[in-house]
């Protein structure tokens, strides 16, 4: 839905200026059918944005930092397959009718589906967690290409032009979307309360967080979306939407669900599940994320260690 003069977004002129040569490029990858749109953005995401935005090095630089002793011409194939995926998600994401479809003739696999099904016909509330990983969206559409309406807490870009109708296509095929922070917490939980479903892409840096290991490392983790789920009685199911070797296709899973508990134990398991999606596939999970922040993480323990 289109703002009014009143709820208009403000940025600055180069905020403007940026957005409209982003969806100039949105629109002309659009014209193209379905394989050459997507590898137009995985190479056009890889060789040119990647470097420049830093992206290529921020990958190899979490990559070196997980695994030392990986060699460096592997480190690179890895990075330039994470951003070349990000790239085709995100044309993916301003074509989620397209990708509804594509979806609904994919199997659904995994241990989570017959638990799903119950808590939909009991009117129990189901909250999925998923991480950067693949194209999340791919398996959320394909729960809404079944019939299934399902909610999404998501975080503001810094570009107020930009969110706008990033905000605004997670309408497209399923709904509402809740903007992270205390209110749209707060309209999660409501939406839970009632019974909904709802999803959350947990694997974000944040300095509130309990330090959880993630690949090794201390990851600092929000226990909000198992907090929210003991409030609610939510079933908290893992989810994935795996890119096959063709750039095109998907597996979909949704794994059993997570067991009530300690909120810290429920989100350990939870990245578990998530570090064997990235130990099958890692090329698939968003390295250019600030996933672990290693001086901060060092200040952090001192911190709490003393001198």
């Amino acid at each position: 839905m289109a703002a009014d003069k009143t709820t208009r977004p403000k940025g600055s002129f180069g905020d403007w200026i940026s957005d409209r040569i982003l969806r100039g490029m949105i629109w002309t990858a659009l014209r193209f059918p379905l394989r050459t749109r997507l590898w137009i953005m995985g190479r056009f995401t890889s060789r040119i944005v990647a470097p420049i935005a830093g992206y290529r090095k921020r990958a190899m630089n979490n990559l070196a930092y997980v695994y030392p002793d990986m060699p460096e011409a592997e480190r690179r194939r890895i990075a330039d397959a994470v951003t070349d995926n990000f790239g085709r998600t995100f044309i993916e994401f301003y074509d989620l009718l397209g990708l509804k479809d594509r979806m609904s003739r994919v199997e659904i696999e995994g241990d989570g589906l017959p638990h799903i099904e119950q808590a939909h016909a009991e009117g129990r509330p189901v909250l999925f967690l998923t991480g950067h990983f693949g194209n999340y969206e791919a398996a959320r559409v394909g729960l809404v290409s079944r019939g299934y309406e399902i909610g999404g807490l998501y975080r503001r870009m810094s570009n107020p032009y930009f969110n706008e109708h990033y905000a605004a296509n997670m309408l497209v095929v399923s709904g509402p979307p809740f903007e992270q922070g205390r209110r749209g917490t707060i309209g999660l939980i409501r939406h839970l309360e009632k019974g909904g479903m709802a999803m959350i892409a947990y694997d974000v840096y944040d300095s509130k967080g309990v330090d959880i290991d993630f690949l090794g490392k201390p990851a600092p983790t929000l226990t909000s979306a198992a907090d929210m789920a003991l409030r609610t009685n939510a079933l908290l199911v893992p989810l994935f939407g795996i890119r096959q070797d063709d750039g095109v296709s998907f597996r979909l899973f949704f794994e059993a669900p997570i067991e009530h508990g300690d909120p810290v134990d429920m989100m350990r398991e939870v990245t578990k599940r998530l570090e064997a999606r990235v130990a099958d596939h890692p090329e698939q999970w968003f390295w250019v994320h600030r996933r672990w922040k290693p001086e901060r993480q060092r200040k952090r323990t001192a911190a709490k260690t003393g001198p």
